[in-house]
């Protein structure tokens, strides 16, 4: 190979190392954003599992106070429900996550949990 051919191959190249970079620096935030979406998902749902199990303690014991202070807990936007029936506190926390605004699309979370209530002291 010639010094005239050597040089014009690497004048073609120049640049290549520059647009590789360019892609690999994109593909690493994608993937960085990814999985920070995918961890903040993990936190909502314990949260929402957490609320659930103790606002149904809490409302089994018969504790309005402490219900009203373990929903505050819950995550921004979270619809906690109560059911009661003979011999059981039912709890269900949901949630639509979303990433970064309200306009794309929405990760759907729930969490239940189901508590004996307290019996009730005689008097």
């Amino acid at each position: 190979m010639s010094e005239k051919e050597s040089g014009t191959r690497r004048t073609q190249d120049r640049g290549m190392v520059t647009a590789e970079l360019a892609v690999a620096t994109l593909a690493a935030l994608v993937i960085m954003l990814l999985l920070s979406w995918g961890i903040y998902l993990m936190v909502a749902q314990v949260r929402c599992i957490d609320t659930a199990a103790e606002v149904a303690r809490q409302a089994a014991r018969g504790d309005d106070a402490a219900v009203a202070r373990a929903r505050r807990e819950a995550p921004a936007g979270a619809r906690v429900q109560i059911a009661r029936s003979e011999g059981l506190v039912r709890v269900n926390v949901s949630v639509v996550a979303r990433p970064l605004t309200k306009r794309l699309v929405g990760v759907p979370l729930q969490a239940r949990a189901e508590v004996v209530p307290e019996p009730e002291e005689p008097r």
